[in-house]
């Protein structure tokens, strides 16, 4: 499968983005590039490797320090209660009484 130059100027469009005619080809010889290299890594046979849940049991610890099995958690998941619906537009610089009001981002 090959990204054409419309797929480039489709998704350019929904992420709302402005390519000059450089960029677009630019983007469309990277995405291509990409593909090919991932049908290189499609041809090898992997069968007997076994599948992985995780790149590394210690991600986010010190080298040569030893995991403690919670190395992936940053804190504590602790269940509690939310700002409650009021409070939170009690809070807000414009309502409409239900929902937050914010200025327009996307024009299109």
């Amino acid at each position: 499968m090959k990204v054409t130059e419309k797929d480039v100027t489709y998704v350019a469009d929904l992420a709302n983005l402005e390519l000059t005619d450089q960029e677009r080809q630019r983007m469309l010889k990277d995405l291509n590039s990409i593909l090919d290299y991932i049908d290189r890594l499609n041809e090898l046979d992997t069968s007997n490797v076994p599948p992985m849940a995780q790149i590394s049991a210690r991600l986010g610890q010190p080298a040569g320090k030893p995991s403690d099995g919670n190395a992936l958690a940053w804190r504590k998941d602790v269940l509690v209660h939310c700002l409650p619906h009021a409070d939170a537009m009690k809070n807000a610089p414009q309502t409409d009484g239900d929902f937050f009001k914010v200025p327009r981002v996307i024009e299109k």
